[in-house]
């Protein structure tokens, strides 16, 4: 059991590679492809498409963990969600990356951003934009308007984005993300639904010729562990799941 899996009910290790150019969506293409990681992981047999043309490649759910693959118009994502460890997720992650050159013509010059994204979810029967303004409080400009009698907070989302070279290619982001609506505040009537957490960290544009897909994620995976270890898990996770905890 990794430790992000005391964190949160559930967290998952994904990657997403958007590129310039449209992928190929030809029938033989995209099965070969699908079928050559399926070789390496047997245990993801659904095939599907979805109502929007995206191919998608997934695991049954099985005790809470999941492997999954899709193919949109200019996006390659891969997702394993509750790993066993980190290592686990990245070798589907680096599978992935290393078969795309070959099998689907995607070559480091055609790469618009690549992502290593860690997430976090977290059940909860409530007002979800009420809780994380009181586990991650507000900023003292905003105080006043949390402390109005009578006020409820309706939105409230966190997120911050942050350049870590002076040429602002790579970038990390950190991002809550809440599902209640002003409907459901006023009825007070809260369905069971997860609070979310990303931390997502970026690199954009073309690759050099001598930097491969694989080699770039994981100088992106070494900047999250560093990043999430002392700005993130203490200062966030934690209160989050503290305060869900206490009510």
């Amino acid at each position: 059991m990794h430790v992000y899996s005391t964190l949160a009910d559930d967290w998952y290790c994904n990657m997403n590679l958007s590129t310039e150019m449209q992928l190929p969506a030809g029938r033989e293409t995209i099965l070969t492809f699908f079928e050559r990681v399926q070789k390496s992981f047997p245990s993801m047999r659904n095939f599907y498409t979805r109502d929007n043309g995206d191919f998608v490649l997934e695991e049954d759910k099985e005790n809470g963990q999941q492997r999954w693959l899709s193919i949109e118009p200019r996006r390659i994502c891969s997702g394993y969600l509750n790993p066993t460890g980190i290592e686990d997720a990245l070798g589907q992650h680096n599978l992935v990356l290393e078969l795309i050159p070959y099998m689907l013509s995607v070559s480091q010059l055609d790469c618009e951003a690549l992502d290593y994204v860690l997430g976090f979810d977290y059940l909860y029967r409530g007002n979800h934009d009420e809780i994380v303004a009181e586990a991650l409080g507000t900023s003292p400009a905003f105080d006043p308007f949390t402390a109005i009698p009578g006020a409820t907070v309706l939105n409230y989302e966190p997120t911050v984005t942050l350049a870590l070279e002076d040429s602002c290619r790579r970038q990390a982001r950190l991002q809550v993300e809440t599902r209640t609506s002003a409907y459901q505040v006023r009825r007070n009537e809260f369905p069971e639904e997860m609070i979310s957490v990303y931390f997502t960290l970026r690199q954009y544009g073309s690759l050099g010729p001598d930097t491969s897909f694989a080699d770039t994620l994981k100088t992106l995976r070494g900047h999250s562990e560093d990043l999430v270890d002392v700005c993130v898990v203490e200062e966030v996770l934690r209160p989050i799941a503290q305060a869900i905890s206490a009510r």
